[in-house]
């Protein structure tokens, strides 16, 4: 049986990832440890009533001694390492966002290395921050062996995790996995600079139950690699609890498309809900590239992880403008400020 430690779990990817965990009914139990331990999105897909074998705790990675704590007295089988700053707050304190990126990552793996019984797998989120633009490489696809060269801080700090991962596997030889992900889209994506196509999606859905457009104008441009967000939860749970051995570094599967043909498959979708008429969607005006990078190679996933999800872009679609149409009839939809 399955008792897991998963940091960040109220987060937007943390929630479904636990949505997905509860499926396997050999999972027993799970302590999903967060900063401010608000279960508003792991109500989103689990309804009012949480599963009993949910366990909620208030922590801060950051803390050594209360992380070192929290797994001594859990004796986790698995560990999830979802938790970080996001890369706007690490821009706003880079040395906050280094605290929780870095040293967080750091004392959680410390703490796992000295649990009384070896762990069956840790699972890592990286992301595709730790490559450099989409010019550097010249192949259709970017590999996972390709040049590493994070854009911004959080990248950086997602390639220090990765290398503290290796360290680890190195000596305990636990079977680690950090997955490589991109833009997630749909229900709980509130927070971070690629939110900006769910914000897109609300605005629809609000504008629908208000009665009036409500427009909403991409900060970037350019070709970006999405990922629908119960994929991202079935990813993290998958390579948690599927068959593994050793180490591997794994871009999650997505597809890629230009941003201004999501705004239109958007559309499309409206129009085809009913809603279309509240539909106003485009970029800025002289919108800058979009920063990471795109087109994302997942061979090796599928190769090593068999039959992990990729919901199409429509699809993707579709279910998030439909769940935001429920969340905004039920007074429970809101747009960034």
């Amino acid at each position: 049986m399955a008792r897991i430690f998963i940091t960040g779990g109220t987060g937007c990817i943390g929630a479904s990832t636990v949505q997905q965990l509860l499926l396997h009914e050999d999972v027993e139990q799970l302590l999903v440890v967060t900063r401010s331990n608000n279960p508003r999105i792991l109500h989103l897909w689990l309804g009012e009533a949480l599963d009993g074998r949910i366990e909620l705790t208030a922590a801060n990675i950051g803390d050594a001694k209360a992380i070192q704590q929290l797994l001594s007295d859990f004796q986790p089988t698995h560990v999830i390492h979802l938790g970080a700053l996001q890369s706007p707050a690490c821009d706003a304190d880079p040395r906050l966002g280094m605290l929780v990126n870095v040293e967080g990552t750091l004392n959680l793996f410390q703490a796992a290395a000295e649990l009384a019984t070896p762990l069956k797998r840790f699972v890592f989120a990286s992301s595709a921050a730790v490559y450099g633009k989409r010019s550097m490489y010249p192949d259709a696809t970017v590999p996972e062996d390709a040049t590493l060269a994070p854009p911004n801080l959080y990248g950086v700090w997602k390639v220090a995790g990765e290398h503290l991962a290796a360290l680890f596997h190195q000596q305990t030889g636990v079977p680690v996995v950090s997955l490589r992900l991109n833009t997630t889209f749909g229900p709980g994506r509130d927070q971070g600079r690629t939110s900006a196509p769910t914000v897109a999606l609300k605005s629809i859905a609000l504008g629908a139950h208000e009665g009036r457009v409500i427009p909403y104008r991409m900060p970037y441009r350019g070709r970006e690699n999405y990922h629908y967000v119960q994929d991202v939860g079935a990813h993290f749970a998958g390579v948690a609890l599927l068959p593994f051995s050793g180490i591997a570094n794994l871009n999650i599967k997505g597809q890629t498309i230009e941003v201004a043909e999501f705004l239109q498959i958007a559309s499309t979708v409206a129009h085809e809900m009913g809603i279309g008429a509240y539909c106003d969607l485009g970029l800025v005006e002289d919108a800058a590239s979009n920063l990471f990078v795109c087109d994302l190679e997942d061979a090796a996933v599928e190769t090593t992880f068999p039959g992990l999800p990729r919901t199409e872009i429509k699809t993707g679609i579709e279910k998030s403008l439909s769940i935001f149409r429920q969340q905004a009839a039920a007074g429970a939809l809101t747009l960034p400020s």
